[in-house]
């Protein structure tokens, strides 16, 4: 498919409610009049797609071994006392399917400082918190992205920052990404705080990262730099050492005007916040082009492959694009992709081969099921999906697979 283009999942798919008290009093397993309680709350108020194996882009019939998903509405449990979460803006998993979260302080509303990077046992326990300034590295003030490397290293990226300087296209604190052990003990730092990019074709600055993941074949980390920035650049995992940087279809990065998304128009030649980066077993690059409301999905040099539009008409008048954030399903094969649409408070799930959005669920909402503004993804070996909500949502919820 090199070159096409798919308009898909332009009519979020029909819901049903959830099913089942069972299954969430064996998620729970503990306050059992207080869970049949949620279990009936679920039931009524919070629709999870469960029509995949019926609803496709095309229209046809799918498998019906699509994933479909049912939320554990006591994941996680509860924090330390009076910590609370502000806009998450990253989630990963790691060797031992600990849940590592990474949210904004400064968007918390009430509460003591709660650590920016928490970890949480699969049982939704913390483990795991910290994130502050510290020898040798600079930490800012607008983190954005989490990522836990095959080695269970984790690093944090800072972007998203307003204002910066046009002139210089710096943040007043936000341009870098950082490595650290689990436990957060500094090892690598990549960009510089503060400083001005020297525009997208810059080898050793960065804008405003998005989100990182390192390759563990190469042990290259590539780095979504899109705010401020057009690109997804490349650095040596271990020394920092800069690799390569491509923008929309392979091409080198131009900051100059570009025109705007239209879904009838052609469409842009350039990322416009280019907000999420993934491999796939295969190797190949999958990156949310999030502005211009589009997939596309390269070899590891850069060289194009395809591209998906992704619910290119936004249903809930929210600015800022659709594909947030994706994650693969953990099938040899990875058959699916889940993509975090922020612009429609929703998860899509796309078949990886044809890049059509065959279900989806979520609707805008404060229950539990419910998504406010998602913003990023992650799974387990499980095959549990986590769910990480920025702006008002400020949470994490927990999706297991429907049995």
């Amino acid at each position: 498919m090199p070159g096409g283009v798919l308009h898909i999942g332009d009519e979020i798919a029909g819901r049903r409610p959830a099913q089942g008290a069972a299954t969430a009093m064996t998620l729970t397993r503990v306050r059992p009049a207080i869970a049949t309680c949620a279990v009936l709350l679920l039931t009524v108020s919070q629709p999870l797609d469960e029509t995949a194996a019926e609803t496709s882009a095309g229209g046809g019939s799918q498998s019906a071994s699509v994933p479909t998903f049912e939320v554990d509405p006591f994941w996680p449990r509860e924090l330390p006392a009076d910590w609370l979460l502000g806009n998450v803006v990253g989630v990963a998993t790691d060797s031992s399917d600990n849940v590592w979260i990474i949210h904004r302080p400064n968007s918390q509303r009430g509460g003591e400082h709660t650590p920016p990077v928490i970890a949480f046992d699969p049982a939704g326990n913390v483990i795991h918190a910290w994130g502050s300034p510290g020898d040798g590295y600079d930490w800012g003030t607008q983190t954005h992205g989490i990522h836990v490397d095959h080695e269970d290293n984790v690093w944090v990226g800072f972007g998203g920052g307003l204002p910066y300087d046009l002139s210089t296209r710096a943040t007043t604190d936000n341009a870098h990404v950082l490595k650290f052990t689990p436990e957060g003990e500094f090892l690598l730092q990549i960009g510089d705080f503060g400083r001005g990019t020297e525009g997208s074709g810059s080898t050793e600055f960065l804008g405003q990262p998005t989100d990182v993941f390192v390759d563990p074949a190469s042990d290259e980390v590539y780095i979504s730099d899109g705010y401020t920035n057009r690109r997804l650049i490349v650095f040596d995992a271990n020394r920092g050492e800069y690799r390569r940087h491509w923008s929309a279809y392979g091409n080198p990065p131009d900051d100059g005007l570009q025109p705007r998304f239209s879904r009838d128009g052609p469409l842009p030649q350039q990322f416009n916040t280019p907000h999420c980066v993934g491999r796939a077993a295969d190797g190949r690059v999958y990156v949310c082009d999030r502005v211009n409301q589009r997939l596309q999905v390269f070899e590891p040099d850069g060289t194009f492959v395809a591209e998906a539009l992704i619910a290119a008409e936004l249903r809930n008048g929210t600015v800022g694009g659709t594909p947030w954030d994706l994650a693969f399903s953990r099938d040899p094969a990875q058959r699916f992709i889940f993509v975090a649409d922020g612009g429609n408070h929703a998860v899509h799930t796309l078949s990886r081969e044809t890049l059509e959005v065959v279900a989806t669920f979520g609707r805008r909402g404060r229950w539990a099921g419910q998504f406010e503004s998602p913003h990023s993804l992650a799974i387990d070996s499980r095959g549990n999906l986590f769910v990480g909500e920025t702006l008002d949502g400020r949470r994490v919820q927990k999706f297991v697979p429907a049995r």
